[in-house]
């Protein structure tokens, strides 16, 4: 393959930044859980600077491949915020509906709650990550990407929304098996949702917005109810 090429370029641009993503969920998971008694912070605490730093290459990495994305059209943005709506409901049905126990081990920012300006840097990262950096990373791997490559290896050519059984259910299984056993319930429905919105407004922008909706009301509901599994 030439690295070089405009097909290779592209390539790299949809797949790299949830590449960057997923090593900074790998190298959390097997740095040490020393716990809060720990005389090394960046042990004890090791996602309070790895989801930083990770945000931090995600972001440049979508910047840089910022010219491969074709977004699309705007008018199902409507649309897109009410499924995005939905999807919050989704995810945190489970507690309202079954009763499933409140999820409060995961990060936490209110460590910082004595030092206000690493309090307030670290949410806000929190958020950046949240709302911005993870909708536009995975809707451009999962829709933008692999829901077009399944269709064809050169997915440049096929139209953003092109629907194939193999191509759809392919990229919800993928999705609910990369989050947390708990979580896949919500996770099989949120990529049918988020795939069906793919396919109906051909619009790799809808895709994001509704997927920043669910996440942005998801942040508000973990600080507002100090579920950090949330996150």
């Amino acid at each position: 393959m030439n690295l070089r090429s405009p097909d290779c370029r592209a390539l790299i641009a949809h797949v790299l930044p949830f590449a960057l993503f997923m090593a900074g969920v790998a190298l959390t998971e097997a740095m040490p859980h020393h716990g809060a008694g720990a005389s090394n912070f960046l042990l004890a605490h090791s996602e309070q600077w790895i989801y930083p730093l990770q945000t931090f290459v995600c972001a440049v990495a979508l910047v840089a491949g910022w010219r491969y994305y074709q977004f699309g059209s705007q008018k199902a943005l409507p649309l897109a915020i009410g499924l995005g709506i939905v999807v919050f409901g989704i995810w945190i049905s489970p507690q309202w509906l079954f009763h499933q126990p409140a999820r409060v081990n995961g990060f936490d920012p209110t460590i910082f709650a004595a030092t206000p300006t690493l309090y307030w840097s670290g949410l806000a990262a929190r958020f950046l990550r949240l709302v911005i950096v993870v909708p536009l990373l995975e809707e451009i791997f999962w829709r933008g990407f692999l829901q077009r490559y399944l269709v064809k290896e050169s997915f440049l050519a096929v139209p953003f929304g092109t629907y194939t059984p193999l191509s759809f259910w392919g990229v919800v299984v993928a999705f609910m098996f990369v989050h947390q056993a708990p979580d896949w319930p919500a996770a099989l429905v949120t990529a049918a949702a988020y795939g069906w919105l793919a396919v109906r407004s051909k619009s790799l922008l809808a895709c994001v917005v509704a997927h920043a909706t669910t996440n942005l009301l998801l942040g508000i509901y973990i600080m507002t109810t100090k579920q950090w599994g949330f996150w």
